[in-house]
């Protein structure tokens, strides 16, 4: 359905014989202007520039939630009184569809539009809830829309990768409580991405066409100290070389480049260990872990036989009430001095009863 001003918004429905509204009762309203990428030549990646979210919805009280269902008393992004799982373009878009032809500031820094798409997915319609503490049933459904809007994002004109994410805590910047996360499908290949990409080619060159990814997979799973769950299809661990206090990265035992080529039952295997990793992280300091869930998947159109799709969970909580802040070394040279030692990270994480 379109929402007022204009914005996708879909249900994916558990049952097949639920009743959504599919009118927005609010009034029209202009859409977001278009934001613009510029390229930085000394790091060789895309800068974005989205004024518009300056003006972003902010912690709002939860009456006023716009994620949760519509009641006769407040109108929300989501204009049924009840919902599964919904995802919609967000209002507040770092990266559109809409076509500004943007200024260019010098030879040296070109500019372009910002195309590409943002999307908001909310994984229930209980305000209270959290990602960690959805039935597998749910995880799963989640786990097939993360696949096909993935599917669909690839097709746009101009996207160059799909990125799912989930930001959870104030202390990660979120600016809505409600159970919730984000697509992007961006008109590049993010930084991160690129470095991976050099150092699997380079590998590879130097392996006889061995993959990085899958070496470092064997690496961990063959040490076992680090290593904090597992299952038939899918291996979580932190990293030998962790940046963030804790941090966990969950692999499937076969390498495939993105979200949309996992099996029925390497889907259903991280429906299970998935929001387990999450409740071994609320158990460490017996309180909700604030965390940033990514997921890694290959580019749209590059190197897609190099990558291996996989999710990163990590949080800046280094002890209660502590945080890792990236200051002086981190902001400034990009170069991480983590508190907590990996292996003695992932000895508590197994601990921790889930």
């Amino acid at each position: 359905m379109k929402l007022a001003d204009g914005r996708e918004l879909i249900y994916y429905d558990e049952s097949d014989s639920a009743m959504r509204e599919l009118v927005d009762q609010r009034a029209p309203a202009a859409p977001s202007p278009a934001s613009q990428v510029r390229y930085d030549p000394l790091l060789d990646e895309w800068v974005t520039f989205a004024a518009h979210r300056q003006d972003r919805t902010h912690l709002p009280p939860s009456d006023q939630c716009p994620l949760c269902p519509s009641t006769p008393q407040h109108s929300t992004e989501i204009p049924a009184r009840d919902y599964d799982v919904v995802v919609f373009e967000n209002r507040f878009p770092s990266f559109s569809q809409r076509p500004v032809l943007p200024s260019v500031p010098h030879s040296l820094t070109p500019a372009r539009p910002g195309g590409g798409r943002c999307e908001v997915l909310c994984f229930t319609a209980d305000h209270h809830g959290s990602f960690s503490t959805l039935g597998p049933d749910r995880i799963r459904m989640i786990i097939d829309v993360w696949a096909d809007r993935s599917s669909k994002l690839a097709a746009l004109p101009g996207v160059e990768q799909v990125f799912c994410f989930e930001n959870r805590g104030e202390e990660i910047g979120v600016t809505l409580q409600h159970p919730h996360g984000q697509i992007y499908a961006y008109p590049f290949v993010t930084p991160q991405t690129r470095r991976m990409l050099r150092s699997a080619q380079a590998y590879a060159r130097a392996h006889c066409g061995a993959n990085l990814f899958a070496a470092l997979l064997a690496a961990e799973r063959a040490a076992g100290d680090r290593v904090v769950a597992a299952n038939e299809h899918w291996t979580a661990f932190v990293p030998a070389a962790a940046r963030w206090p804790f941090e966990i990265h969950l692999f499937p035992h076969r390498r495939v480049p993105d979200i949309p080529a996992l099996s029925d039952a390497e889907r259903r295997s991280l429906a299970a260990l998935h929001p387990q990793v999450l409740r071994r992280l609320d158990g460490l300091f017996a309180a909700p872990m604030p965390y940033i869930a990514a997921w890694h998947q290959a580019p749209v159109r590059i190197d897609r036989d190099v990558f291996y799709l996989h999710l990163r969970v990590f949080s800046p909580q280094r002890a209660p009430g502590k945080l890792k802040f990236l200051a002086g070394s981190e902001s400034g040279m990009g170069a991480f001095i983590n508190d907590v030692l990996p292996e003695e990270a992932a000895r508590r994480l197994r601990a921790v009863e889930v």
